[in-house]
């Protein structure tokens, strides 16, 4: 059989059978060993951009790479300047592979990474989703992610989906018929598995549970579904476990360093270990102790091309007690840092707070498909949201009685019924929105 998707990596220039063996190799460190393994790559990695990267030298303020917390937490907001001018030594637009970020947590970013940095993610990829015998070579994955809606565009994509064997569905129609035309495909093709945005493929779910319908009834074939990039809460994955008829598997990553925590066959959300180091910390930047919440800061330890070093994602999270080096395990992912509202009494509270309550009231009757947050002023919180009949009264009054409870009184909401919710240009819904000036 013709492994087109290796075949399309290397025709790119990546090097993906070096990376594998690499990969491989990481992977046979035996625990005992792996805490070396991991010190010695963060030595390199550090050195390398402050003898090959000025402007990481810049950065850090040092000649040497002495003490691990001594070095800056960095975040999109550092990076904030030409990409040519963030490059090492040796690299150009010419020998790189260039990305930029969704732009969702607010800062969009141009990034690079060397060509072997580049096919290592990609080996690590293939080995996560082995776990559950997803092969990118002939697994057909059903893709939940945005798409150009030019026609060039399209097409050029279109074109490396099939290279990746995938087939991109359209996520800016998220109707009923526009649901009933992604349906309609799996009976179509013999997908293996589903991949992208969690809240389109929980509308999808939404969808068949209201017209009685199993996924996996229609299309046998089908084996998994990961979901990525949103918020998959519990009522969630019990919905989408039920309509889809097949495992449930949560990935956590950033387009910047990768796949940073994937779900094994046990259910746990382990964490990247072999091409990343990933730390949680405090308000002063110093790591937590495992089990306690913190920021989430990631370093590359393979990327030459763009230092990636203590970069933060974005995001609170909580590493498992029972992690190790070589197995760390993601407890809890709890939310985006630059998602806090403040409310009147100078109290705080997570985005995923306001969103947790919301959507455990408006899951009871399942007339609500979706809805968006936003904190318009201190004490104003607009909800938008999507439905087959508007909330009457007394629904209102008892979300707004939820909110007292858990928040604080006197608050207003403000309800607003839409045909369709707006989207980031990626498909990315943003739930939770600050916008006070």
């Amino acid at each position: 059989m013709i492994r087109i998707f290796d075949l399309s990596l290397m025709l790119n220039g990546f090097p993906i059978k070096k990376a594998k063996a690499d990969f491989d190799a990481i992977t046979n460190i035996p625990e005992e060993k792996f805490n070396l393994y991991v010190e010695q790559k963060k030595a390199e990695i550090v050195n390398f951009h402050l003898q090959k990267n000025n402007f990481y030298k810049e950065l850090a303020q040092t000649d040497s790479y002495k003490n691990w917390i001594d070095l800056p937490v960095t975040s999109k907001r550092n990076l904030q300047r030409p990409l040519t001018k963030r490059l090492s030594t040796g690299y150009s637009l010419k020998n790189i592979y260039t990305n930029k970020t969704s732009g969702s947590s607010g800062d969009p970013l141009v990034f690079a990474k060397d060509k072997f940095s580049h096919a290592l993610t990609w080996a690590d990829n293939i080995y996560r989703f082995s776990w559950h015998k997803i092969d990118f070579n002939s697994s057909l994955q059903g893709r939940f992610y945005g798409m150009p809606l030019s026609f060039f565009a399209n097409k050029k994509l279109r074109f490396k989906d099939f290279l990746s064997c995938r087939y991109r569905f359209n996520i800016f129609d998220l109707s009923d018929k526009g649901i009933e035309k992604i349906v309609n495909q799996f009976k179509k093709k013999k997908f293996h598995y589903i991949n992208g945005y969690t809240s389109s493929i929980v509308l999808v779910a939404k969808y068949l549970k209201k017209h009685n319908l199993i996924l996996s009834d229609i299309c046998p074939t089908l084996k998994a579904c990961v979901v990525t990039s949103e918020m998959l809460f519990e009522e969630d994955r019990i919905l989408l476990n039920n309509q889809f008829g097949v495992p449930i598997i949560n990935e956590y990553g950033s387009s910047e360093v990768g796949v940073i925590a994937f779900e094994n066959c046990n259910g746990d959300w382990q964490v990247n270990s072999e091409t990343l180091f990933v730390e949680i910390v405090d308000e002063n930047n110093i790591p937590v102790v495992n089990g306690k919440e913190g920021r989430i800061i990631v370093t590359s330890l393979y990327n030459k091309a763009h230092p990636f070093i203590r970069y933060e994602v974005g995001d609170y999270g909580i590493l498992d007690e029972k992690s190790t080096p070589k197995k760390p395990i993601l407890k809890l992912l709890t939310g985006r840092t630059n998602d806090v509202a403040i409310l009147p009494s100078g109290k705080k509270a997570p985005g995923m707070t306001f969103y947790s309550i919301t959507k455990k009231i408006f899951g009871d009757e399942g007339n609500v498909k979706e809805f968006i947050i936003k904190q318009t002023k201190i004490d104003v919180f607009e909800i938008e949201y999507t439905s087959e009949m508007a909330l009457n009264t007394i629904e209102i009054k008892n979300i707004k009685k939820e909110f007292s409870n858990y928040l604080e009184p006197n608050l207003q909401y403000i309800f607003i019924r839409k045909e369709k919710l707006e989207r980031g240009k990626s498909g990315k819904l943003k739930q939770f929105i600050y916008l006070v000036k």
